[in-house]
């Protein structure tokens, strides 16, 4: 790992102007689970690191005068978990923080820099888009907020500015009206990163259906929202033939990624697994998933 300076602003302001100022030689670091990583395996190599721990905007959960829930972009994935607020406001969203990685990530990694990072195979993006979260990004210039799916551009790829940090991830007061589910699959017991995640945020109305919001992760380069599954979803009641007909619908709507971790094909496949269980949780099914997984 090469020498750095290592830079502590105390604004947002302030930071802004370090990022304009260093331009891509330097980086900013929250928690640093994942940029650190890239540093040791040579893979990054910045000459500036501009620690955002020390700006208060960037820090807290509570509740805005709207109803809002807001997350501070140093929210470590613990405190999303644990937090009261978040449990009673959106508790899909402590759900699945609880399954971030492993221990040590959770811990120490926040909110905030998993956004930024824009890793296809993480956890809070799909469960954010999901709940129709919004993430406030600021600069010396100004602050702007975005929706999730705006956020996300690409594969590692986001909508900031060179001179831009995430404030704040706010989820609208609706979500708390909601049921939600939140279903990993991991190739293996060892791994900590989940080859398909999705995400679901409804109103089951005595096992119909309402206001359906489905999002599968992992597999696929950007978080995907699945609306014709949603259509199909929505007014209806949900029982084991329907699931399975969402199901096969959600598999063959999506992108997804083949790699070494697994092929189309078999992400395909357990998209379509992962959508049945998630639904047989949030309206109480007893399914035949058809595989083995």
């Amino acid at each position: 790992m090469r020498e750095f300076d290592f830079l502590e602003p105390a604004t947002v302001q302030e930071a802004s102007r370090l990022l304009a100022e260093h331009g891509d030689d330097a980086r900013v670091i929250a928690g640093g689970t994942a940029l650190m990583l890239g540093m040791r395996q040579r893979m990054l190599a910045p000459t500036h690191l501009i620690s955002v721990a020390r700006i208060g905007r960037l820090r807290g959960i509570d509740i805005d005068a709207q109803g809002w829930l807001r997350i501070g972009a140093l929210s470590r994935h613990v405190d999303i978990a644990r937090s009261a607020l978040v449990r009673q406001h959106a508790p899909v969203l402590a759900e699945m923080a609880a399954q971030v990685a492993n221990p040590q990530v959770r811990n120490q990694g926040t909110v905030g820099g998993n956004l930024c990072y824009a890793d296809p195979s993480t956890d809070p993006p799909g469960c954010l888009m999901a709940l129709d979260a919004c993430v406030v990004l600021g600069s010396s210039r100004a602050e702007r907020t975005l929706s999730i799916e705006k956020f996300l551009v690409d594969y590692y790829v986001t909508a900031l500015e060179p001179d831009e940090i995430v404030l704040e991830i706010r989820v609208p007061p609706q979500a708390a009206l909601a049921q939600g589910a939140y279903t990993r699959f991991l190739r293996t017991a060892a791994e900590h990163r989940p080859l398909v995640n999705v995400a679901l945020v409804a109103h089951n109305d005595g096992g119909v259906c309402r206001q359906a919001r489905l999002v599968v992760g992992a597999s696929t380069p950007i978080p995907q929202r699945l609306r014709r599954v949603e259509a199909l979803l929505d007014g209806s009641r949900v029982d084991a033939r329907l699931a399975a007909q969402a199901a096969a619908m959600a598999a063959a709507e999506i992108t997804p990624l083949s790699d070494l971790r697994g092929s189309a094909e078999f992400r395909r496949d357990m998209v379509r697994v992962v959508v049945l269980r998630t639904l047989a949780r949030l309206f109480g099914l007893d399914i035949n998933e058809g595989v083995a997984a």
